[in-house]
This record gives structure tokens, C-alpha cells and sequence, in this order.
């Protein structure tokens, strides 16, 4: 399950770069918080009018979906979802139907590895106050994972979990979606160039300002210092948007979408060992072997639900999934060697 609780790329702009008021004018960015997290949409129109416009569409699609797919809050039609689990199914929306139905495509993909049924275990977890569930705890919780036992009605527009106490937990793959809606809601304001960045989950299309791609950097897993040239804590959250130091590679991005898991987004170490938020379906526990995994592919749900499959399939099968499905991706394990999956690096390679 991953949830992102800082900016894990860093996007380099080209409002930076530019030199003269004409030029600014040209490219318009906006930051909000939603989905529990930071969202930056840059657009690049000869129209401000227009540009505003396409931004303000992007935020409300994702604020909309957000009240569908909330795991948080009560009202949203997964939280009736999960009430409802071993009782009735619940008649949702298009889009909640479409995503649990995209989430355990990719669930069956992976093998399970990626099971947006694992809410009963994500709930056991306190990353804040650091405790670790018990083993009987973690026991009962796996029992009701199991992304098989989720029934899809699609002509009625129904979703039934077939045992008491399951619980969807989109939070793996809703961030990525919303970016693939929040793009789209650009587009249809006549918008040929954006950006779309919520938390680590990135798409974009067309060129950015001065027409060159979308350049995106990847945070390395494993900074030495902080921006103050301090070492950081080994039980401290990474909670800010890393500094140019800390990007590991970049790339060019145009018309495709890229997401990150790490070990390192929010995590806790008690007596010498880590413990993190991507929680592995079959155990219950944090993944092991990996600390970070990049997986770009057209579509930002499916970067997203992967980048999590893939952490917990480990490196072997997760570079095979990657191969097959011809994905691009960076994959580092747990002794820092790096693997680069398809041609994806364009400058600063690792």
C-alpha cells in the first residue's frame, strides 16, 4: 500500500528558466493540497483565461473523485463499500466502478502482490506512533485479503465484498487514476501542454514552456545528507520535497505517466530494523528486498498500482512483470544496486 506523504520527484519547470515577462505569461502552476497530499498542476496556453480555467478543472475532477474513493472519509462511496462487505453490494459511480475494477485487474496481474483488499491489515499499522501489530493480529487481518472474493457488477453498477469484515483500500492506485482524470480534464479545455503532479504520481502530455519535454527527477532512496548537510535521523518520516542533491536520475516525460514506492516515504526503525508502509499482502508485514521501484507506462494507475506490485514481487519477478508488459522502470534493492528496465533515461542517468 502506498502512501505518499511527500513530493518524491522533483520537476523541474521551465518557469525557472525563463527570462522575460512574455515568457512567463506562458506557463501557469498551482499547488494545492488534496488527496492528504501536495498536488501541483502546471499548464503551459498563450491564454491565461483559458490556462486558469483548465487548472481549476483539473483540481475539482480530483477533489471529486476524492469524495468517492476516500478511505478516510465516512461519506464517500468506498467507505459504503466496505460497511457493506459480507452483507449487500453498494451501487457506486462510474468511476468508483471503473477503478476497484482497474485494481484488481491489476491485482490479478501481479499475483496478488498488489491487493486493494489488504485494508484490514493497513489499519493495524501506526506509522506515527510506531507500534507493530501482533502476529495473531496480522493473522485474523490476512484472512479477509483476498482480492478474488471482490464481485464486480458492471450492468448494474454494483460492488460486493463477499466476506464480513474486508475492506477496499484504494490508496495504491486512486492518486494515479486521479492524475489520468485530472489530464483529461485539461485536455478538454483545450489545453495541449501539462503537467500533473499528485504527490509522486506524475503525468504529462505535450511539451513545456520553450518547447522541450517535461523533465522529472528521481529521488534517491538513500540520501546521505539532508538539505542542511545534517544526517538525517534514521527514524525520521521524509516528509519534504527532496533537494537537488537528493535526485538519483532524470528523465524526459511526454505523453506517459510515472510513480514511485519507496521504503523510505514513511516508515519507523525499532531495534535496527525498518519498518515501512508497503505492506506485503501475503505476510502483512513491510515488503522486503526492495527500497524503491519507478514504473512509467501510459496510464498513471497503472504506474502507480505497479510501482507497489513490484516492490513486493521483489527484483526478480518484478523486472520479469515489467519486461513482459514492456514498461519502463528503475528498480533499486536492498543493497543498492540499481536496474534499469527499457530505454527511459535521457540525462543525469544513474
Amino acid at each position: 500500500m502506498k502512501l505518499v506523504y511527500c513530493l518524491l520527484f522533483a520537476i523541474y519547470c521551465s518557469l525557472l528558466l525563463s527570462g522575460c515577462s512574455v515568457e512567463k505569461e506562458k506557463t501557469y502552476r498551482q499547488t494545492e493540497r488534496v488527496m492528504g497530499t501536495t498536488m501541483t498542476v502546471t499548464v503551459v496556453s498563450p491564454s491565461e483565461r483559458k490556462a486558469k480555467d483548465a487548472v481549476e478543472a483539473a483540481f475539482a475532477e480530483v477533489k471529486r473523485l476524492d469524495k468517492l474513493l476516500s478511505h478516510f472519509s465516512q461519506d464517500s462511496e468506498l467507505s459504503a463499500i466496505n460497511r457493506a462487505s459480507g452483507v449487500n453490494p453498494v451501487k457506486v459511480s462510474p468511476e468508483t466502478l471503473e477503478v476497484i475494477k482497474k485494481a484488481v485487474d491489476i491485482a490479478r496481474l501481479t499475483g496478488g502482490a498488489f491487493d486493494p483488499t489488504i485494508g484490514p491489515v493497513v489499519k493495524l499499522w501506526d506509522f506515527k506512533l510506531k507500534t507493530i501489530p501482533a502476529k495473531k493480529e496480522i493473522k485474523n487481518a490476512l484472512a479477509l485479503v483476498d482480492y478474488r472474493k471482490v464481485r464486480i457488477n458492471e450492468s448494474a453498477s454494483e460492488i460486493f465484498l463477499e466476506k464480513r469484515g474486508m475492506e477496499l483500500n484504494l490508496g495504491g492506485i486512486a492518486k494515479g487514476y486521479a492524475a489520468d482524470r485530472a489530464v483529461e480534464a485539461i485536455k478538454a479545455k483545450g489545453i495541449e501542454a501539462a503537467l500533473v503532479a499528485i504527490a509522486g504520481d506524475i503525468k504529462g502530455f505535450g511539451l513545456n514552456h520553450g518547447g522541450i519535454p517535461w523533465k522529472v527527477g528521481i529521488q534517491n532512496p538513500r540520501p546521505v545528507e539532508n538539505s542542511a548537510g545534517s544526517q538525517i535521523p534514521k527514524d525520521q518520516e521524509m516528509l519534504t520535497t527532496p533537494s537537488a542533491g537528493d535526485i538519483m536520475a532524470s528523465f524526459d516525460l511526454k505523453d506517459r505517466a510515472v510513480s514511485t514506492s519507496g521504503d523510505y516515504q514513511r516508515f519507523f526503525v525499532k531495534e535496527g530494523e525498518r519498518y515501512h508502509h508497503i505492506l506485503n499482502p501475503e505476510t502483512g508485514q513491510p515488503a522486503k528486498g526492495l527500497i524503491s521501484v519507478t514504473v512509467i507506462a501510459s496510464d498513471g494507475y497503472m504506474a502507480d498500482a505497479l510501482s507497489t506490485g513490484v516492490f513486493v514481487l521483489g527484483p526478480e519477478r518484478g523486472i520479469k512483470l515489467l519486461e513482459s508488459l514492456g514498461l519502463g522502470g528503475i528498480i533499486v534493492d536492498s543493497n543498492n544496486k540499481i536496474s534499469i528496465i527499457g530505454d527511459i533515461i535521457s540525462s543525469e542517468a544513474l
